[in-house]
């Protein structure tokens, strides 16, 4: 699908800092920045005391760990989930505590969060305290379970609460009612990062670790792991967020991360000094999700927390061995989805508004990446489903800008009691189980409530330009600039621009990239430029000579060597 590209109206920038450059300054200005926001010092964090209850489960995790009992950490199947329970793992052997696991379900026999089946587990580990991280925030039943087996419950989580909320001990949730925290896109890894710090700050205050004598510990040392699960999670990086995980990146670059980051950067091949936001999003954050995806996340976990250097590569190949096969298996099933619109509807304008998607030899662990991939082709809602159980199927869901995926399945719960059994999610991003039979009436009342919630025009893709840059400003420094102004990510979105080109050289390498050599409109310039998965039926044709490119400003390097290139986001035949 072409994409409609629109420019950013230029804005005010005269309150930013003088020493950025024009371009710089117009970019953070049309992103909402203040003078204070181009500031990422660890000391402009929200303070842990503003997160509702973060100081009554602080004091509960403070007397647990004072009378020696069993806690035990409930994580997520995902990198939020496993970052999220590596943070509090490592912090609280950091504090002194003695008793200290964790558990993660497996997805395809648990399925999602603190389930009774999976509080039996916990409950034949011997846990007395249970710290929920990256869920709970819907888990009812479970925490009813766990209490009714004598457990304490701490929930951790940052998704959506329904009408009803847990009976647990403490709720740490920015997005309960009631939490003036002032984040409310912090992922699961960040909520649990501030419960340790809250609980730090409890341990200082009850005179703890010179009672122990231990060192308070530096909590900042986690940060790495903290940065990687904000990334993965695609939360909105907002001023706190950034803050996180710019300290984290700038960890990794100095050289001081956990072994276990380093061996996935090391599988994934790239340069720790050079780090970015986008590695950790699309080199990491895969390969430690393809364990929950299609194994144990415990291996992710293990991962994370190791501080051997050669068994954190071992552990980072098995990972990167597990992504392999995710691809492959992601690669089949896009294709299955593909053939299956094709039959469904002649061309795109006849799709349904919102698309469902079933096939029961799917695999459970890869549908939400399908989703993405679906969503992105058609820009539509995208819900894929595949088999969990004898008559249950559950589904992942991918929402376009403009559509509330958990409100709209909320709205079709209502309409439509009882057809879905649960479901859950953010805005962006949602999971459902339905019965095997309801999928085609689920289909159905999907279609219609996205086309009663959207109009014709949310459903044309779009692209936003930060506008063109003049010949001269295609150059390595403001590439440098751009590149070390972030981190970049979902809603603070990285610098794009978009120009018209003449197409100098076009070729393929790999199977669907698209190499080029560009020059400038008035011909001042030349440029090196990378396409990929280009549609092999318009490109290469040397019958183009000319292009409008939307693109970033990339440094490649090769062989010790920089040089500029455009990372081309489309590139249409004019």
């Amino acid at each position: 699908m072409i994409h409609k590209i629109v420019r950013r109206p230029a804005v005010d920038d005269s309150h930013l800092p003088a020493h950025l450059s024009p371009i710089l300054k117009q970019v953070y200005a049309s992103r909402g920045c203040s003078d204070t926001d181009c500031e990422l010092a660890l000391a402009n964090l929200l303070r842990p005391n503003t997160m509702k209850d973060v100081d009554v489960a602080a004091a509960i995790v403070a007397d647990a760990i004072a009378a020696n009992r069993a806690i035990l950490i409930m994580g997520d199947f995902d990198a939020d989930g496993a970052t999220s329970t590596s943070v509090c793992l490592l912090a609280l052997r950091m504090m002194g505590a003695q008793k200290v696991d964790y558990l993660i379900p497996n997805r395809f026999d648990y399925g999602y969060g603190l389930s009774p089946e999976i509080v039996d587990v916990a409950h034949q580990k011997g846990a007395e305290l249970l710290i929920t991280v990256d869920n709970g925030i819907s888990s009812i039943e479970g925490v009813a379970a766990a209490k009714a087996r004598g457990m304490t419950v701490v929930i951790t989580d940052h998704h959506l609460p329904g009408q009803t909320v847990p009976a647990a001990d403490a709720i740490v949730n920015p997005n309960q009612v009631g939490c003036s925290f002032a984040s409310k896109a912090i992922a699961g890894v960040g909520v649990a990062f501030y419960l340790m710090s809250a609980l730090r700050a409890e341990l200082r205050q009850r005179n703890w670790y010179q009672q122990q004598g231990i060192a308070e510990p530096n909590l900042a040392s986690l940060l790495d792991i903290v940065a990687l699960g904000t990334v993965a999670d695609v939360v909105s990086l907002d001023t706190n967020n950034r803050i996180l995980v710019d300290a984290g990146l700038k960890r990794v670059r100095a050289g001081r991360c956990r072994p276990g980051i380093t061996a996935l950067l090391e599988v994934a091949k790239r340069n720790t000094a050079r780090i970015v936001a986008s590695d950790f999003g699309f080199a990491v954050g895969p390969r430690l999700n393809a364990a929950g995806r299609l194994d144990e996340m415990a291996l992710g976990v293990e991962t994370l927390l190791c501080d051997d250097i050669m068994h954190a590569r071992r552990m980072a190949s098995e990972l990167d061995g597990l992504n392999a096969e995710r691809r492959d298996l992601e690669a089949d099933m896009q294709q299955e989805a593909l053939k299956s619109l094709e039959a469904l509807a002649l061309d795109e304008s006849d799709l349904p508004w919102g698309i469902a998607l079933y096939q029961s030899d799917w695999h459970q662990g890869v549908i939400g990446i399908l989703a993405s991939r679906i969503k992105d082709k058609y820009h539509r809602p995208v819900i894929a489903f595949a088999e969990a159980s004898e008559g249950e199927i559950k589904g992942s869901a991918r929402s376009i800008k403009g559509l509330h995926m958990r409100d709209l399945l909320e709205l079709i719960n209502a309409k439509h009691p009882g057809m879905i059994i649960k479901f859950g999610g953010h805005a962006m991003a949602a999971g459902l189980s339905l019965r095997a039979g309801e999928f085609n009436r689920f289909a159905a009342a999907y279609d219609e409530a996205v086309r009663n919630l959207l109009a014709p025009e949310q459903l044309t893709g779009e692209i936003v330009s930060d506008g063109a840059l003049l010949p001269h400003q295609l150059n390595m420094d403001i590439a440098r600039e751009l590149r070390n102004a972030g981190p970049w990510g979902q809603n603070f979105a990285e610098p794009l621009f978009d120009g018209y080109f003449r197409v100098v050289q076009q070729r393929i390498v790999g199977e669907r990239h698209l190499k080029l050599v560009l020059e400038s409109e008035c011909g001042q310039t030349m440029v090196d430029a990378i396409a990929f998965n280009v549609d092999l039926k318009t490109w290469p044709d040397a019958t183009i000579q000319f292009a409008h490119v939307a693109y970033k400003l990339d440094i490649n390097e090769y062989r010790g060597n920089e040089s500029l290139q455009l990372m081309v986001e489309q590139i249409e035949p004019r």
